[in-house]
C-alpha cells in the first residue's frame, strides 16, 4: 500500500471508532443517572485502574500507549458524569457567594507590600490602588501576616519576572496561607545602577540588590566583574547605600528609588532584556471576582501514579483552557511530595470551566481555588 491507501484505511477505522465512542459516552450518561439516584461518587479509582491494567495486558507491546488512550476516554466520560451529577458543592457556593466588582478597589484602606519607599511593589500598589496608602513590611511573609491580621485589606507580592523566572518564596507563601488572588499587575521594570554623589563608576566593586534584580542584571554584572550582594529589596538596597560609609558600593534599583534616597544614577536600563516585566498579584482573605476576570489560579496535588499529572492537565485541554503557568513546589513533609500551582485563562462564569473546577475539587487529593481575576499591565 502507498501512503494515501494507508491513510484511507485509517480513516475507515476512525469511522468505525466514532460511533463506538459515542455509544460509550451515552452509556456513561446512563451511569451518571444511576449514580445520581443512589448518591454514588463519580470517581471509582479502583475500577479505572482495573480497566487500564487489563487494557495494558491485552495490548502487549502497545499496552502503555493504549492505557494513555483509554485514560483520556475515561477522563472524558467522567467529565460528562460530573456535568450531569454536579458536585463540587463547596466550591460552587464559594464562587456564588463571592463579592464582585467592576474594578478592584480597597476603598482607601491600606494595602501591604514588601520593602520601603521606592520599591517596585509600591509602584504596582499605586497603579492598582491609587487612593490607598501603602504599608511597607520587611519580609514577604510580613505582607501575608498583615492581611491575615486585617492590618491591610490587600497585599501585593511579586510572583514572576520575564527574565529571572519565578519568585519561589512567594509561591511557597501562597501554598502556606492559601489566600485568594483577586488581582494582578504586570510592571515594566527598568533597573539602574545608582550610588552616592561622591562615588564614581570606577570606584564600584560591590552591588547590593534583591536576588531577582541581580539575576535580571547578570550580564551587566559579569561584563564589569562586579560582585552582587543579596539584599531584601531593591529600594532597601538603595537606602542602605545612601546611609553607608563604604566608598566602593552601589545599588541596583529604580530611578525613583534613587531619587528617594538621594543617589545618582550612573547607568540606566542595565537589565538583561529591554522588555523586563515583573508580575505582581493581589492577595486577599476574601474572595472577590472582577467582572472582567480572565485568569484563574489553582493549587492541587496529584496521586502518586504514572501519568496522573498528565491526565489532570489533559482535563484543562479537553475543556479548551490554556495554561499560562505551572509551578511545582515541595510539600514540607520529607517525602518528596509536591503541590502544583496553575494559572489558566478562563472565567468561572463559563459553565464548562466551572464544571471542570468543581470536578477536580471532588477528585484530587488536595485542591484549592485561589481566585478568578483581571490582570492589568
Amino acid at each position: 500500500m502507498d501512503l494515501l491507501e494507508l491513510r484511507n484505511e485509517i480513516d475507515k477505522i476512525d469511522d468505525e471508532l466514532v460511533p463506538l465512542l459515542l455509544k460509550r459516552m451515552d452509556i456513561s450518561r446512563q451511569v451518571a443517572e444511576y449514580k445520581v439516584q443512589r448518591d454514588i461518587p463519580v470517581l471509582n479509582e479502583e475500577r479505572e485502574q482495573e480497566v487500564l491494567e487489563l487494557v495494558a495486558k491485552n495490548c502487549g507491546e502497545q499496552g502503555e500507549a493504549m492505557k494513555t488512550i483509554f485514560s483520556a476516554i475515561m477522563d472524558a466520560s467522567r467529565a460528562l458524569q460530573h456535568k450531569i451529577i454536579g458536585g463540587g458543592d463547596a466550591l460552587r457556593k464559594s464562587i456564588e457567594n463571592a463579592g464582585t466588582c467592576a474594578s478592584l478597589t480597597a476603598n482607601g484602606a491600606p494595602v501591604a507590600c514588601q520593602g520601603v519607599e521606592g520599591a517596585y511593589s509600591a509602584k504596582a500598589a499605586n497603579a492598582l490602588f491609587p487612593d490607598s496608602p501603602v504599608d511597607f513590611h520587611k519580609r514577604f511573609e510580613d505582607v501575608f501576616e498583615a492581611v491575615n491580621q486585617n492590618k491591610a485589606k490587600y497585599g501585593i507580592i511579586p510572583v514572576e519576572n520575564s527574565t529571572a523566572g519565578s519568585v519561589h518564596e512567594s509561591y511557597d507563601l501562597i501554598m502556606k496561607y492559601r489566600f485568594y488572588v483577586v488581582g494582578a499587575y504586570d510592571l515594566n521594570v527598568e533597573h539602574c545602577l545608582c550610588t552616592r554623589q561622591d562615588i564614581d563608576f570606577e570606584d564600584i566593586e560591590n552591588i547590593y540588590s534583591h536576588p531577582q534584580a541581580l539575576s535580571q542584571c547578570s550580564i551587566f554584572l559579569k561584563n564589569f566583574d562586579f560582585t552582587g550582594i543579596n539584599y531584601s529589596n531593591t529600594a532597601a538596597a538603595a537606602k542602605f547605600v545612601s546611609e553607608s560609609q563604604k566608598t566602593n558600593i552601589a545599588a541596583i534599583c529604580s530611578e525613583s528609588a534613587a531619587k528617594q534616597y538621594g543617589l545618582k544614577v550612573i547607568r540606566r536600563g542595565i537589565q538583561n532584556v529591554a522588555n523586563n516585566t515583573t508580575r505582581f498579584i493581589v492577595i486577599s482573605k476574601e474572595l472577590v471576582i472582577d467582572e472582567s476576570a480572565h485568569k484563574i489560579s489553582l493549587i492541587f496535588s496529584a496521586p502518586h501514579r504514572t501519568g496522573s499529572l498528565y491526565r489532570v492537565l489533559g482535563r484543562f485541554s479537553m475543556t479548551g483552557l490554556n495554561l499560562t503557568k505551572l509551578e511545582s513546589r515541595p510539600v514540607a513533609n520529607g517525602k518528596f511530595d509536591y503541590y502544583f500551582y496553575v494559572d489558566i485563562l478562563g472565567s468561572v462564569t463559563d459553565e464548562a470551566t466551572l464544571d471542570l473546577l468543581c470536578a477536580l475539587s471532588d477528585e484530587l487529593p488536595e485542591f484549592t481555588f485561589l481566585g478568578n481575576y483581571f490582570e492589568k499591565g
